[in-house]
């Protein structure tokens, strides 16, 4: 086998910081700002993302995208005016399944997973938990919590938001979208600010997180309030829930550097090429079963048993689904054609040695 890419393929969470950010961070890092958000890179990520949105957004840097999250759903709740209302998400999603019971634990808030085969909500799902509404006995349906792109690497359509967030509102409900990789979804749904409009503020989604972790920065999120009015009482929550950067100056300088020249969708398309190139690699291989090709930057392969181990000892990556032997490569916005080529190459290696032991046995 060839050597090893690193681990280019174990998650965009393992991707080091874009050279932009850290010219960013560091041009941030001169004499002294006022604390909290009171800075001129804070107020420059503010204006950006109007720009971005195309419209008047409140915008609130957060540490992380767990945070982010619980601070825009905590503000949502708030503004249904009582805790007796439940997130209503998928079963795959990250609120659900890989926060650690934040929203439950941080919200008292209860969450109502729906099974979903595709990782996606659509507004015929949502007649399940209509029942609810009204009944004393049942907590009251408030926020539907959608993931752009989903944790199974599925996009919904602009045409699919906003049916959802019509039906959503019919029921006196609002959207939260989970955008950890805004950008993967932006550039593979047109590859341009139209784009990223037409599933969120054009839609009708009322509250996102905008991530920028998975996407060159070195740690930084927004909650971005595409209803202004819904952020009253945002800044308070923001403290309450430990998502209110003193030095804030260091975060949000990470993101305007994204955010200038739309750098963070060029991150998220590159991050695409790369696993769709990786697809085009392997799906030939004899002992690698893929389904449809990658929608943004997510192949889940399923492999032969034998081969994994080895493969991730060469090349890390996570599993899947241990029951089916699937796992799960991610691209990152660094990596390059080399470390998929070298991985496609390892692969095959691997397997067709692991093909010859068995003849030979």
């Amino acid at each position: 086998m060839p050597p090893a890419p690193n681990r280019a393929f174990a998650s965009d969470n393992a991707a080091g910081a874009h050279p932009s950010v850290i010219e960013a961070v560091l041009e941030a890092n001169t004499g002294h700002a006022l604390a909290y958000g009171a800075d001129d890179q804070t107020a420059e990520c503010e204006q950006r993302f109007n720009d971005t949105f195309g419209a008047p957004v409140v915008t609130r840097v957060c540490f992380n995208g767990t945070g982010a999250n619980i601070a825009g759903l905590a503000t949502a709740m708030g503004a249904l005016r009582g805790p007796h209302h439940a997130i209503v998400c998928t079963n795959w999603s990250h609120i659900a399944a890989d926060e650690t019971g934040a929203p439950e634990r941080v919200l008292g808030t209860k969450l109502i997973e729906l099974p979903s085969p595709d990782a996606k909500i659509t507004p015929t799902m949502l007649d399940s938990v209509a029942h609810l509404q009204g009944v004393q006995h049942h907590v009251q349906p408030g926020v539907v919590s959608i993931t752009q792109p989903t944790e199974l690497g599925t996009l919904y359509s602009p045409d699919e938001v906003s049916a959802l967030c019509a039906r959503a509102h019919d029921m006196g409900m609002l959207v939260h979208l989970d955008g950890a990789r805004i950008a993967n979804a932006t550039a593979a749904l047109g590859g341009d600010l139209a784009a990223l409009r037409s599933f969120t503020i054009d839609a009708g989604v009322d509250v996102m997180s905008f991530g920028g972790t998975k996407n060159g920065a070195l740690g930084a999120e927004a909650v971005i309030f595409l209803r202004p009015e819904l952020a009253e009482g945002s800044e308070f929550v923001r403290k309450q829930v430990t998502q209110l950067p003193s030095k804030m100056r260091y975060l949000s300088a990470q993101l305007n550097a994204l955010l200038r020249d739309d750098l963070w969708i060029d991150l998220g398309a590159h991050s695409n090429a790369m696993a769709a190139r990786l697809d085009e690699l392997v799906r030939d291989i004899v002992g690698v079963e893929l389904d449809g090709r990658p929608q943004v930057n997510s192949l889940f392969p399923r492999l032969r048993r034998e081969a994994i181990g080895p493969l991730r000892d060469w090349c890390f990556f996570w599993d899947w689904d241990a029951t089916v032997n699937q796992v799960r490569w991610m691209t990152a916005w660094d990596t390059t054609e080399q470390d998929v080529e070298r991985f496609a190459a390892g692969l095959r290696s691997l397997l067709t040695e692991l093909d010859s032991d068995c003849r030979a046995s």
